[in-house]
């Protein structure tokens, strides 16, 4: 019978740091995400969808770009990814706490990230009207319905608000008003449009005391649980037709990729143009998160030009990949021009530390 053999410290020492590598680590990993073209389809779906007026061929593509995700907000990744994704170049590995909320959930996540985007391509409608002087239609909209509150299964996120105890409501601030003006317990009247059909629907009003976010003072208002912001269309359907995307990145590109089939020419000429940033209703375009890896993810796309929010310049500068030109852009008004100017072989202006 051969005799056992007792493990030495150092086995000890490197099965435990073994084991430690898939501890899991409170990081995200980012990576370059697909491109989508918004001028163009996925699977035989336009992304970018008008009826009702006249449009125009395009030719090119008008790239929005995208980072993938890996690690969720609750679960994270285990030390070896995340050793992995600090030694890609391509990569970039984040505090979790720097992307989600700290307790938010995946579905959440998910429902936040959907409403950002569904509110981008709202205010592309309206910035892209406002570029081209056209009537901007506006309405105040339920965006979102809390798990949990007075407003569950009885308010939806989609139905529009004509008034409060028959109180026309025309702004968010509105709604607001209304509801805190009177007492926690009230049973306030909702007059909606929701699916084309006009009905009325009783919310009685609570408090939101088991939010940890909330402070002493917003617990004591009266609260009903829903999100309410302006939603914006042109005098004609515009619809889009991507799905599996979050976030509110993509809406200075929805805003070009509309005003570029409503106009003669080919914005483009042919190129490849991709670029990103928020868009506000009259067309100021916000900084994002992720650019370096946006910018891998457009040069690999084969894009010429790269529309970047002037914000986001000291995350561009050292690391614009060979062969890709970067316009830093403040409005609508500026992204416009740069490519204009880009076709006509002229410089555009640059982004500096």
């Amino acid at each position: 019978m051969r005799p056992k053999i007792k493990p030495t410290l150092t086995w000890i020492l490197l099965i435990l740091l073994g084991a430690a590598m898939f501890i899991p680590v409170p990081y995200v990993m980012t990576s370059p995400g697909p491109v989508f073209n918004t001028i163009g389809t996925v699977d035989e779906v336009e992304l970018i969808s008008i009826s009702g007026t006249q449009t125009y061929q395009t030719e090119g593509e008008l790239d929005m770009t995208t980072v993938s995700e890996y690690g969720g907000p609750q679960q994270g990744l285990d030390m070896f990814q995340a050793i992995l994704g600090w030694l890609n170049p391509d990569k970039r590995v984040v505090p979790r706490e720097s992307i989600y909320p700290e307790g938010e959930t995946e579905e959440q996540n998910m429902a936040r990230n959907a409403e950002a985007f569904s509110t981008s391509q709202s205010y592309a409608i309206a910035a892209a009207m406002d570029y081209l002087k056209q009537p901007i239609n506006e309405k105040v909209i339920i965006t979102s319905v809390g798990l949990d509150t007075p407003a569950q299964n009885k308010l939806r996120a989609g139905d529009e608000i004509l008034a409060i105890d028959g109180v026309p409501m025309k702004t968010p601030e509105q709604v607001v008003a209304a509801v805190r003006s009177k007492p926690i317990g009230t049973a306030l009247t909702f007059s909606v449009v929701r699916s084309d059909s006009k009905l009325d629907v009783v919310v009685t009003s609570g408090t939101r005391q088991d939010d940890p976010t909330t402070n002493e003072d917003e617990s004591k208002l009266p609260y009903i649980g829903i999100g309410i912001d302006i939603s914006y269309s042109a005098n004609y359907e515009i619809d889009f037709g991507v799905t599996g995307v979050g976030g509110p990145s993509a809406g200075t590109m929805f805003a070009i990729g509309i005003i570029d089939k409503l106009t003669p020419g080919a914005l483009t000429q042919g190129k490849t143009i991709a670029g990103t940033g928020t868009i506000d209703p009259k067309g100021n375009v916000g900084e994002i998160g992720g650019i370096q890896q946006k910018l891998i993810g457009a040069r690999d796309a084969g894009a010429v030009l790269f529309l970047a929010p002037q914000g986001n310049c000291s995350d561009v500068v050292g690391h614009i990949p060979d062969g890709l030109t970067v316009a830093a852009v403040k409005t609508l008004d500026e992204a416009m021009a740069a490519i204009n100017t880009f076709n006509s072989g002229k410089p555009v202006t640059p982004c500096f530390e």
